[in-house]
């Protein structure tokens, strides 16, 4: 008698070898960026996990003569890029020095700078009668996403993203349409069988989920405690970090 083998539980698979798996990881990370991302605009009045809105804004604000508001998107856009420079330099010195996870420092260092940057901007906010000091928080968050999002990608071999969702639902949308399709039994001669990854569906769909609740969760942190709901957020990306299994 043969037994169907059951399919694991998301949490073995997220949980398993004695630490964090990169599904787990990035379910975290995405939860972070989510809640960065909602909250800040809260904040600052600017998303600061996805550089095609801002890029747009540039262009807009551009041809409208709106020189200032190019200039702050320009600074967001260098921002998001040196951070995920610096997350390059780091895991690549890493693996250079022969270090058995190289990725903790970039997750160190976002964990680490977020809880400072909370720090600092809360503590300037008090001094101006609660008004968040925009342009020191928009380029900080826009280089933690940057950095985040590099480190993700360089882990998951840039199979996965977590700071924006618009590659993530596409890809929710290709396998729904995999699953979705008819294989018509007289045309299957020669040609491949259209099947969805559901496994993959799952973590799409998780990712997508873990984003959104992050977002609200950033959003509701963000407008009870200020600049201080960063420090939640450093501790989860700093369990995260410690919590991997390396990969």
């Amino acid at each position: 008698m043969v037994r169907r083998r059951l399919a694991r539980p998301l949490l073995v698979r997220w949980f398993r070898g004695g630490g964090l798996s990169e599904a787990g990881l990035s379910l975290c990370l995405a939860a972070v960026a989510g809640a960065v991302n909602a909250g800040g605009f809260l904040l600052v009045g600017a998303y600061t996990s996805h550089m095609s809105g801002i890029v747009s804004a540039m262009a807009d604000h551009l041809v409208l003569g709106a020189m200032p508001v190019v200039l702050a998107g320009l600074l967001a856009l260098l921002a998001f890029t040196a951070g995920a420079g610096v997350s390059a330099v780091l895991i690549n010195r890493g693996r250079r020095r022969g270090r058995r996870n190289p990725y903790l420092v970039p997750l160190r260092l976002e964990a680490g700078l977020l809880l400072a940057g909370g720090g600092v901007g809360w503590l300037a906010a008090r001094e101006a009668g609660g008004v968040p000091p925009v342009a020191l928080a928009t380029p900080l968050l826009c280089f933690l996403m940057g950095l985040q999002n590099a480190t993700i990608t360089k882990i998951s071999g840039a199979r996965m993203r977590t700071t924006h969702m618009t590659g993530v639902i596409t890809d929710i949308g290709v396998e729904l349409g995999k699953l979705l399709y008819w294989n018509r039994a007289g045309l299957l001669e020669g040609r491949p069988f259209v099947r969805a990854d559901r496994a993959r569906l799952r973590l799409l769909l998780a990712l997508l989920g873990s984003f959104f609740l992050g977002g609200v969760a950033g959003a509701a942190g963000f407008l009870a405690l200020g600049f201080a709901f960063c420090l939640p957020l450093a501790a989860l990306l700093m369990l995260a970090a410690e919590a991997m299994r390396c990969p």
